[in-house]
């Protein structure tokens, strides 16, 4: 919990920071790299939380590795290295895209149907949802079989369940009472 919030207040801090100095882009661009050096290989993800390995030198590994970012990204590691939290720089980088989103506006909402939607369908769903939000909907769309029939929509922290699979564990509930 306490990790999830420092990378939160780091990311914003990113943020604010790449807003300020209007490299915004740039910056965007680093921390997406930063994100698929990590999901590429387990090997960077072991190295930044490596005990083995001092601060000094992974700051000099990472500027070695990311040489042609932007200089308030450097900043922006060798900061953290600095703080001793550089095995929190992958979820720093997915706060600071989290972030990013909000800051402009875009809501990713997922939804899971038990096949795949057809297009009226879908129009219908994203028209209610869009009824009660102001932003740009980022839909994500997924095929889970074992809900037997219906959909799950999720938006930030809220989720709508009308699967059959849903149901059905309703109604059993209502019986065995």
């Amino acid at each position: 919990m306490k990790s999830t919030k420092s990378a939160a207040r780091y990311a914003k801090a990113l943020l604010e920071l790449a807003i300020e100095k209007n490299s915004l882009a740039a910056v965007e661009s680093n921390v997406n790299a930063i994100i698929r050096a990590g999901e590429e290989t387990s090997d960077f993800s072991m190295f930044l939380n490596s005990p083995l390995i001092t601060g000094t030198k992974k700051l000099s590994i990472l500027t070695t590795l990311f040489s042609d970012f932007e200089n308030v990204t450097m900043d922006f590691l060798a900061l953290v290295t600095k703080n001793g939290r550089e095995s929190q720089i992958m979820a720093i980088a997915h706060s600071f895209n989290a972030q990013l989103k909000d800051y402009r506006g875009i809501i990713p909402v997922s939804i899971v149907s038990a096949r795949k939607l057809e297009e009226a369908t879908r129009k219908k769903i994203v028209a209610q949802i869009q009824k009660t939000v102001s932003g740009t909907l980022e839909l994500t769309e997924n095929v889970d079989e074992s809900l037997i029939g219906g959909f799950i929509v999720r938006m930030g922290d809220k989720q709508i369940d009308a699967s059959v699979l849903n149901q059905l564990a309703r109604l059993k509930q209502e019986l065995i009472k």
